[in-house]
């Protein structure tokens, strides 16, 4: 079967845009050096946006980032060096104290030492004074005993002396005895 429109079927690639060749703009080397141009034109732009713009914005970013953090770590040394300080100033403190402690306690243990010395002297000073009066009351007390003693031995004296012979002795004799037989 043939076709009557004039030769057989066959598909057309090629779009009909009026364009002669096939070959595709970048690569057409008729287009080459004004494209060269504009390449060159484009980098320029970009650089100089670049270097002018961008990249003053990011140095100043940098630099105000380097900036802060030496500024951190200026501060953070300063506050270690105030809270060193101060912790030695706490330890010198605590020590002043420990030992302000301790010479007060050493004073209160001398005071109370000396408050129970004295306390101790006068109570040894009173008994010594008790001991007194009481050696005296038991003098006194013998001495009594003793006086009594020479009248009941006399009494006794006489009592044995009247038993065994039947008479009553002398009294001043009986008294005479007693006190030679008391005195050695």
């Amino acid at each position: 079967m043939a076709d009557s429109h004039g030769g057989g079927e066959t598909a057309h690639t090629e779009a009909d845009g009026g364009h002669g060749g096939g070959q595709f703009p970048p690569f057409d080397s008729s287009n080459f050096a004004s494209q060269l141009v504009s390449l060159a034109i484009a980098f320029v732009a970009l650089y100089i946006i670049v270097s002018r713009i961008a990249l003053p914005r990011v140095g100043a970013v940098i630099d105000a980032r380097q900036n802060k953090i030496e500024g951190d770590l200026a501060e953070a040394q300063k506050l270690k060096d105030a809270s060193e300080a101060a912790l030695k100033a706490y330890e010198s403190d605590l020590a002043s104290a420990r030992a302000k402690a301790q010479a007060i306690g050493a004073e209160t243990r001398d005071k109370l030492n000396a408050v129970s010395e004295a306390e101790r002297k006068a109570l040894e000073d009173k008994l010594a004074t008790k001991l007194a009066d009481a050696e005296k009351a038991i003098a006194a007390t013998r001495a009594t005993a003793m006086s009594n003693v020479r009248g009941i031995a006399a009494d006794a004296a006489g009592a044995i002396v009247q038993r065994l012979t039947g008479t009553a002795p002398d009294s001043k004799a009986v008294a005479r005895a007693v006190n030679a037989s008391l005195k050695g």
